[in-house]
């Protein structure tokens, strides 16, 4: 029997050719170190935005101090302070507050319109989705900055309406990120099984459809507060933010312009933080865009 045999080789004879195993610790994670940098950074930035008015080491932004009058970083003022003695630290930290604030409730009103609107779109087509559809378009025709600028002009500058501004140019964009991954799930087996065992479209959508988008949905909108928080910044750097005396980032930056001979910091500072908050959004919002495999087109 052993002569009827051909010689196989069970193992092959250069063992180095055979492609190392994933460990297994490395294939659950998979995020990398510079992601959970980047979400302890925002962690701790919401943290002392959050706690501002209670923290110790957080001044008041408005108060000036005779001995912070363009004084560069110490101990005493951890940012320094700007042309009128005021700590740059905690009108960075409240700034924060504003900034991050009106984008994540922007966002979070457009993943709750723009998103709706797209999931249902995408389920029930037909009529629903075309029209859907063309006043997205209509939004995405119009340039971010016109639409912004004239809400502002007509509604005035208060926080709730650069919200309001916010959301309107967010939500085309959210709406094709929900429909898009709400056609992939539509027609999937246990979409079908339930319409199949007569299940109400209410269920269907909440129970079925929902926890398959909000993973690609939040991801996506992580991105968009970047995006967001760039525009408010735009704005507050115009004076077409929220009005003063209330710091942002923008108008930060903005107050800094003339001190860059004298006290740069002012207006670097500020810079800087956005800057590293920017990368932060980005980076987890790619992340967890890879991982969920998000795409925006619209699928046909």
């Amino acid at each position: 029997m052993s002569d009827l045999l051909p010689d196989v080789e069970l193992l092959p004879a250069r063992p180095e050719l055979v492609p190392a195993a994933v460990p297994v610790k490395q294939r659950k994670s998979g995020f990398g170190v510079a992601f959970w940098i980047a979400v302890g950074w925002l962690a701790v930035l919401v943290t002392l935005a959050a706690l501002a008015g209670v923290l110790p080491f957080i001044k008041d932004p408005n108060l000036p101090y005779a001995d912070g009058l363009r004084v560069g970083p110490s101990a005493s003022h951890w940012f320094g302070g700007d042309a009128i003695g005021r700590d740059v630290f905690s009108r960075v930290i409240y700034g924060a507050r504003v900034s991050l604030g009106v984008g994540v409730a922007s966002i979070t009103l457009g993943m709750l319109i723009g998103g709706t609107l797209g999931i249902l779109a995408a389920y029930f087509r037909g009529w629903l989705d075309a029209v859907l559809g063309s006043a997205t378009d209509v939004l995405l025709a119009f340039p971010s900055l016109i639409i912004l600028l004239t809400l502002i002009a007509f509604l005035g500058q208060t926080v709730r309406n650069v919200i309001l501004g916010l959301t309107v140019i967010a939500i085309p964009s959210l709406f094709r990120v929900a429909r898009s991954a709400t056609m992939r799930f539509a027609q999937r087996e246990f979409v079908v099984a339930a319409r199949a065992l007569g299940a109400r479209h209410r269920r269907i959508i909440v129970r079925e459809l929902l926890p398959n988008v909000i993973p690609a949905l939040v991801s996506y909108a992580l991105l968009s507060v970047a995006v967001v928080v760039v525009a408010e910044g735009a704005l507050s750097f115009l004076g077409l933010s929220v009005s003063a005396p209330t710091p942002t980032w923008g108008s930060l930056i903005n107050e800094g312009r003339s001190l860059l001979d004298d006290a740069p910091h002012v207006a670097l500072i500020p810079c800087a933080v956005m800057f590293l908050t920017l990368l932060a959004l980005n980076h987890v919002g790619d992340r967890l865009r890879a991982r969920f495999d998000v795409r925006e087109n619209v699928l046909t």
